[in-house]
């Protein structure tokens, strides 16, 4: 702890509003309506109003969610979502706010308990607190430091981006020259294709076949025992729902996800009964599954399936009356492989780059928290930047300051 600090409550610094005469009174947001309805959460604007009563104006502020602990600091005049939340505003005029939403970033708290946090636990936690003169100073640092780090985070979340449209391209390119098409309605003759239906399976007495739960069905390339609970059925129901190498497998609460990394199960050596959000496409031998398979992600299959979209969604739910008439392009087995080979040459080369980004993006969050933390242990500032807020005219220790900002306070 450096020796010119003090240790100060979030309440020191920070009174509360209730956001009651803020809330939006509607919901029908567009966005060239003037004043943004905020929530405290990662999405922070919700959509654009043009209700003009109950606009917060006291700036800046910070904004509070009661009950996971998020925050957003706010320098322009807003509406918000719900009540809750609290809205953040100084105690006093020497508060300097950004200083305060920093510091906020870096006491963190758990929030696994749903109750409302800021009166409770929030307000009452403790921290150091440096002269006003060296806060102004480590909030412009803070800022230069993180600026540059933003600045690259925003290159490599548009190089993910350019990734998302290299991987279409690929796919648009393997599938646009072949001319002879076919349908899933035409396939399923010789195949298996089926939405499965497996609610009311799942045994307690952990007794019957394995059934794979929907939060861990992405890892099917691998599945292990400890992902499987277990299930009472027949053997006519295993025969019907059980999972092979080679299925492929559609999440059809999303009509453009396939399940796993390429939606297609790999390596099965036990019998898997999978539940009702899944769609299993089994193909017959004159096809690769994987060929089906990425057709299904591609911009020709997608293009047919906007037609299914509800005008009140983004996606459509994918049942089998939609899903068979979908065309798909089609050859003979041979250059169905040449062009799976094709594929995933070029995928492959993607996916690493892909992973480099993200663990790029991981460090950069990483950076980021260490600039916080260094800030609020008092060693972001070199020895001269520090001599040189202690030589500034307008200096004066941080137990002073707390001490005028509490009096202003209690006035």
């Amino acid at each position: 702890m450096r020796e010119d600090w003090t240790e100060c409550c979030f309440e020191d610094l920070l009174d509360y509003e209730q956001p009651t005469k803020y809330i939006v009174e509607s919901t029908d947001y567009n966005d060239s309506f003037k004043t943004p309805v905020l929530t405290a959460g990662k999405s922070f604007i919700k959509g654009y109003t043009n209700e003009t009563e109950g606009i917060f104006d006291n700036l800046p502020t910070i904004i509070f969610d009661d009950f996971t602990t998020a925050s957003q600091f706010v320098n322009f005049k807003f509406k918000v979502k719900s009540s809750a939340m609290k809205i953040l505003v100084p105690t006093s005029k020497l508060v300097n706010m950004d200083f305060a939403y920093y510091a906020m970033q870096v006491n963190q708290i758990r929030s696994d308990t749903h109750k409302r946090y800021w009166i409770s636990v929030y307000a009452k936690k403790k921290f150091l607190l440096p002269s006003a003169v060296e806060q102004d100073s480590i909030v412009s640092k803070i800022e230069e430091l993180i600026s540059d780090l933003d600045k690259g985070t925003a290159d490599l979340k548009k190089a993910q981006n350019q990734l998302k449209v290299y991987r279409q391209a690929v796919l648009k390119k393997a599938f646009e020259n072949l001319e002879k098409e076919t349908t899933l309605e035409e396939i399923k003759e010789d195949s298996l294709i089926g939405l499965v239906r497996a609610s009311g399976l799942q045994n307690s007495n952990g007794e019957g076949t394995a059934y794979l739960k929907m939060d861990k069905i992405d890892m099917i390339g691998n599945i292990e025992l400890e992902d499987l609970v277990y299930v009472e059925t027949n053997e006519d129901e295993i025969k019907k729902y059980a999972l092979k190498t080679g299925d492929i497998l559609i999440n059809t609460r999303n009509s453009y996800e396939l399940v796993g990394k390429t939606g297609i199960v790999r390596n099965i050596n036990k019998t898997v009964v999978f539940n009702n959000n899944i769609m299993r496409i089994r193909v017959n031998e004159s096809y690769d599954p994987y060929f089906i398979c990425y057709q299904l992600i591609s911009p020709f299959v997608r293009k047919q399936m906007d037609k299914f979209k509800k005008a009140t969604t983004s996606v459509c739910a994918l049942y089998q009356r939609n899903l068979f008439p979908l065309k798909l392009k089609v050859t003979d087995i041979k250059e169905q492989h040449q062009i799976v080979q094709e594929i995933e040459s070029r995928l492959s080369v993607c996916d690493k780059v892909k992973q480099n980004i993200s663990q790029s993006l991981e460090k950069a969050k990483a950076l980021r928290q260490s600039i916080l933390k260094k800030a609020f242990d008092g060693t972001l500032l070199s020895a001269e930047e520090i001599a040189a807020c202690k030589a500034a005219k307008d200096y004066e220790s941080a137990s002073l300051l707390l001490k005028k900002i509490k009096a202003e306070k209690n006035k």
